[in-house]
C-alpha cells in the first residue's frame, strides 16, 4: 500500500485535474484563487514526495 505522503499527492492532482476541467478561467499560464490554492497544494505535496524519494 503507498505511502501517506504519496496518497495525498495523488489526491491533490485529481483534485486540481476535476477542477481544471469544469473551470473556465483556469488555463495552463494562469489560474482562478480556487484553482490556483489547489495547484500550490498538489506541487508542494509533489515536491516534498520527491524530495523524500531523493533521500533514500
Amino acid at each position: 500500500m503507498p505511502d501517506e505522503l504519496f496518497q495525498r499527492y495523488q489526491a491533490a492532482h485529481r483534485a486540481h485535474q476535476t477542477h481544471a476541467q469544469g473551470c473556465t478561467t483556469c488555463t495552463d499560464q494562469a489560474r482562478c484563487r480556487d484553482g490556483g490554492r489547489l495547484w500550490e497544494s498538489f506541487v508542494r505535496l509533489q515536491d516534498a514526495y520527491l524530495q523524500r524519494k531523493r533521500r533514500r
